[in-house]
């Protein structure tokens, strides 16, 4: 299927350090309608290679919400200052990092991927000839 459009979006973000220390970051978030469940978040640091991770769009959506996610992402608004950061955090057996990002800045992002591809949706924007061709390709 051909993409519609790709929403991205560069946001400002802060690495906790710990309570009282933080690095800031700047994260881009990438979705493509043609892989419609998932947002590409990018993580630019000092080293060559940015970092990337793969995240449910649903994952982020409800993390505006409440608690969400387990194991390696999670995401939660914090008591009190919900209606300005999100926390996302990010584990790997490399270390596990805490992100703060600013609310409204998913929020908006999040609506500009569902004006593409509603949320429920998302299975008909899913080439499934092609995904069943490479799932049997890598057999």
């Amino acid at each position: 299927m051909e993409s519609l459009k790709t929403v991205m979006q560069g946001v400002a973000v802060q690495l906790v350090i710990s309570r009282t220390y933080s690095l800031p970051m700047c994260m881009s978030l990438r979705y493509e309608p043609a892989d419609p469940y998932v947002v590409r978040a990018v993580f630019f640091t000092d080293t060559d290679k940015p970092a990337e991770w793969v995240l449910g769009r649903d994952l982020l959506a409800d993390g505006l919400t409440g608690s969400a996610g387990c194991g390696d992402i999670r995401v939660w608004l914090p008591v009190g200052r919900s209606d300005q950061a999100m926390y996302i955090v990010l584990g790997s057996p490399a270390g596990t990092a805490l992100l703060e990002v600013p609310v409204q800045d998913v929020r908006t992002f999040l609506e500009n991927t569902e004006a593409l591809v509603p949320r429920g949706t998302e299975s008909g924007h899913v080439d499934w000839e092609l995904e069943l061709a490479n799932l049997f390709a890598k057999g």
